[in-house]
C-alpha cells in the first residue's frame, strides 16, 4: 500500500504531536512494529527539536515535515531555513567519560543515530534538509 506523502509544518514545540501522530497512523497502515514507530517519532522529535532550540534559537521559524512510507521504509524529511548546521558532524560522544567529565548536549543527534537505519544531510537553496529512514523489522 503506497500512500500520499503527508506535508506537515511545525513552528514550535507543540507541533511535534502532530507530527507524531501522523507518523504513527502511517507506519501502522504500514504494519511497522510498535517500537519502529516508537523510534522513528523519537528521532524525529529530538530533530524538530534541535531545529527549534538551537537553529532557530527559539526565535521562530517554519519547519517543513515530509512523511512518506513505501515497500518496508519510511522516509522523513525535516527541512528548514536556519543556520546550515550539518548535526551528522558532530562526533560521537564519549560514553566512558564520567559524568562530570561529559561534554554537555550532543546526545540527541547519538540517539537518532542509534535508533534510524539511514540519516542523509545536505543544504540546498539555502535550506536545512535532513532525511531520516527507518527498515521496517522483519
Amino acid at each position: 500500500m503506497e500512500r500520499s506523502p503527508r506535508h506537515l509544518v511545525v513552528t514550535e514545540i507543540s507541533g511535534i504531536a502532530v507530527v507524531s501522530s501522523a507518523l504513527q497512523e502511517l507506519m501502522h497502515d504500514h504494519s511497522f512494529a510498535n517500537e519502529d514507530i516508537l523510534d522513528t517519532q523519537l528521532a524525529v522529535e529530538e530533530a524538530i527539536t534541535n531545529v527549534i532550540v538551537h537553529g532557530y534559537r527559539e526565535q521562530g521559524g517554519e519547519i517543513g515535515v515530509t512523511c512518506r512510507a513505501t515497500r518496508g521504509i519510511v522516509e522523513v524529511q525535516i527541512e528548514d531555513a536556519a543556520p546550515p548546521f550539518d548535526p551528522l558532524s558532530l562526533p560521537e560522544p564519549d560514553l566512558t567519560a564520567d559524568i562530570e567529565e561529559r561534554q554537555v548536549g550532543g546526545l540527541g543527534i547519538f540517539l537518532i543515530r542509534q535508533v534510524m537505519d539511514e540519516i542523509v544531510y545536505r543544504h540546498e537553496n539555502g535550506k536545512n534538509i535532513l532525511v531520516l529512514v527507518k527498515r521496517k523489522t522483519p
